[in-house]
């Protein structure tokens, strides 16, 4: 109310203050740094794992439900995602974002050391990387396509063409090809002929 007051009686101090309020908004707002993508550094962890010949069920079984529990049991967990291929594991770890990346990937790999001992022989030793959902996105994606060409022509030409041509650009960190057909060895046994060499 004392506001009011001072500002009727007297009207060029109350201008003043106006136009002072107005200036130095002005001022400010020209200096106010707006970030439209901030660098914010996203916890986040990838845990790859090889199990050469192993079928999807045998990978969830022996190598991907140890390594989630595992996982689960480190502070600042957010999210746990899995995928299990043939012969790889693939698990997805998300922290909360108050969470030390360098001390989660470390907290992760002490705890893979701790069951790794249970893993199958044949099980290859866990992989663990930070996932940067930035700047591992492709910058660019190909599709190749012919009707007249079969697939795995088309494999081959990719690989020595294509793949090739793209990695020896300037800039280019890496090249990945997905839907590829590779060339397979079929061996028929015949159990006649083993047995005669036995003999």
């Amino acid at each position: 109310m004392w506001m009011t007051r001072v500002s009727i009686r007297n009207p060029v101090f109350a201008t003043m203050v106006m136009i002072g309020l107005t200036v130095l908004g002005l001022f400010s707002y020209q200096r106010l740094k707006v970030e439209q993508m901030p660098e914010v550094s996203l916890p986040f962890v990838l845990v790859l794992t090889s199990y050469p010949g192993a079928s999807p069920e045998a990978v969830e079984t022996d190598v991907t439900k140890p390594l989630e529990y595992a996982i689960n049991q480190i502070s600042g967990v957010k999210l746990i995602r899995s995928n299990s291929l043939e012969g790889a594991s693939q698990v997805f770890a998300e922290f909360h974002l108050d969470t030390d990346v360098a001390r989660a990937i470390q907290d992760v790999r002490d705890k893979i050391a701790l069951v790794r001992p249970g893993f199958p022989r044949d099980v290859k030793d866990p992989l663990v990387i930070r996932a940067d959902t930035e700047n591992q996105q492709p910058v660019v994606s190909l599709a190749v396509l012919s009707p007249t060409v079969g697939l795995r022509e088309l494999t081959s030409l990719t690989d020595q063409t294509i793949v090739k041509s793209l990695e020896n650009l300037p800039g280019v960190a890496r090249v990945d090809v997905n839907g590829r057909v590779t060339r397979q060895v079929l061996i028929r046994v015949k159990p006649e002929a083993l047995t005669a060499l036995v003999r």
